[in-house]
């Protein structure tokens, strides 16, 4: 009998992801393929369209040849929140413009929230409008390009593309909308007209569904292209770090979810909407659904620009030189700030910054300090998010960075907080294929991907980190004006 299964595909920063799930949860074959972004100007992050779809069917085909299964049902999902523009053929008119890593719509998010308010913007979408927001990206186009933004009609981000490209449909779900801000009202649930008009005129904006909603079926044109059956479902999709939430069961009422991936993302869920200025106030992924967010614009690109600055091939031995040089990292101290920092800092112009060197220190030492660099950013997010009134009951950790043990045990050293880190660690395409399989059995997280250990907190490294936590609290306030005055230089 031929094993039934679902495919989930995840369009990332730094790869694609595919995997082949039996429809008890069994992961029976994974795929990558590996791609670079396009920065073409300094704070301008891009990615081709064609290399999203691209991929996608390159995965799908090696996926459905791996094994002999009846592939029932497709998931997917993408980084976001993005802007890709196409005409009314779905060609794009130019390359996507990717997340709160492209920092190019400042002007155009300071002129918007003069013009319609920051208290009106926060209230009625539920974040302030920062580097992160679609909308004051779709105006940054409008006002440097266009002759390319007269040509535009539609608005995709990546989950919402392949779903087009799969079934035909032009949908994207209220979460990734929800990002789009000012945009999308979070009260109402649905596009502000009043806004669209003035942001986006000429765009017909993408009817709205949720997540786990099926968007339509695979079309006979798509199954050729993509070897997958013609006639099965297709979700609606989200943005990646929602369901790599979704992968480890970090979607419920308290929940914390940690995203180890090439940036740090944390999704909050909460009972009511809360809102606060340093942070993201989003509608879920699924249903009657409230998140409060935070998200790093780098974590494992530091680590990964370490590697090849080192010359080094190999993750595991700069695992083992950082944790050798032990908590502190021989006395350094790093802002992870890279590619600026989203939140709760949100200064498009924030750059990294490493203190302490001395010439007896070593790799191990630098590696250790962009580790630690990242987990005192996860504590002031969670400090930020219980400042807003979250209420954080259980931490949930996910993506590539737990491999190995030693990042996670810093994170839960620095924040003092379990985490729990689950059989299967894939991420946002294994909870891309839970929704799939969602559309055609009642699959449940904990039966498929269940709790396979918890890092706790080593007290008398905590106390030591809580040190080191003061002074890089101090670091970003003590350096900033003299990294904006480099910035300028840079720009210049």
């Amino acid at each position: 009998m031929t094993l039934r299964a679902v495919v989930g595909v995840d369009i990332g920063t730094s790869s694609s992801k595919g995997v082949l799930v039996g429809l008890d949860g069994t992961v029976l074959h994974t795929a990558v393929r590996a791609h670079a972004v396009d920065r073409p100007a300094p704070g301008h992050v891009e990615m081709r369209a064609d290399t999203w779809w691209d991929e996608f069917a390159s995965l799908t085909r090696e996926l459905t040849s791996a094994h002999d299964t009846d592939v029932v049902a497709v998931g997917v999902s993408g980084m976001g929140p993005c802007v890709l523009l196409t005409n009314e053929n779905d060609t794009p008119v130019r390359p996507a413009i990717l997340y709160g890593v492209d920092t190019r719509s400042v002007p155009q998010i300071e002129r918007l929230t003069r013009e319609l308010g920051a208290d009106e913007i926060t209230h009625r979408c539920g974040s302030r409008l920062t580097t992160q927001a679609a909308g004051a990206k779709v105006a940054w186009v409008a006002e440097q390009e266009p002759e390319l933004f007269r040509r535009a009609r539609r608005l995709y981000m990546p989950s919402s593309w392949l779903v087009r490209k799969l079934t035909g449909a032009y949908v994207l779900d209220h979460h990734s909308a929800s990002q789009s801000t000012p945009l999308y009202d979070t009260l109402a649930r649905d596009w502000y007209t009043p806004w669209t008009d003035r942001i986006a005129p000429g765009i017909e904006l993408p009817e709205l569904r949720w997540s786990g909603e099926a968007a339509g079926t695979v079309t006979a044109e798509a199954a050729q292209l993509t070897s997958l059956p013609a006639g099965i479902p297709v979700t609606t999709g989200t943005i990646d770090a929602w369901a790599e939430a979704l992968s480890v069961g970090a979607h419920g009422i308290g929940d914390l979810m940690l995203m180890y991936g090439t940036t740090m993302f944390l999704v909050h869920t909460v009972p009511t909407l809360l809102r606060d200025p340093s942070l993201w106030s989003t509608v879920g992924a699924l249903p009657e659904t409230r998140n409060l967010a935070g998200g790093m614009a780098t974590s494992g690109a530091v680590t990964s620009w370490l590697r090849d600055l080192f010359g080094s091939d190999d993750y595991q031995q700069l695992l083992r030189l950082a944790e050798k040089s032990g908590p502190g990292a021989g006395g350094l101290l790093m802002l992870p700030y890279f590619a600026g920092e989203r939140t709760p800092i949100t200064d498009p112009q924030a750059r990294g910054v490493v203190a302490g060197l001395t010439l007896s220190h070593t790799r191990g030492d630098l590696y250790r300090a962009a580790l630690e660099g990242t987990a005192y950013g996860v504590r002031h997010n969670i400090e930020a998010i219980e400042a807003a009134g979250g209420d954080i009951r259980r931490v949930v950790a996910v993506g590539g960075g737990t491999q190995g043990r030693l990042w996670t045990q810093i994170v839960s050293d620095v924040t003092g907080r379990d985490q729990e880190v689950r059989r299967t660690s894939i991420g946002a395409s294994y909870g891309g294929a839970l929704l799939a399989a969602q559309l055609v059995t009642d699959a449940r997280i904990d039966a498929w991907n269940p709790v396979q250990e918890v890092i706790t907190p080593c007290p008398q490294t905590t106390s030591r980190y809580d040190e080191l936590y003061a002074l890089y609290r101090e670091l970003y306030p003590a350096s900033s004006h003299v990294v904006h005055a480099l910035v300028d230089l840079q720009t210049r």
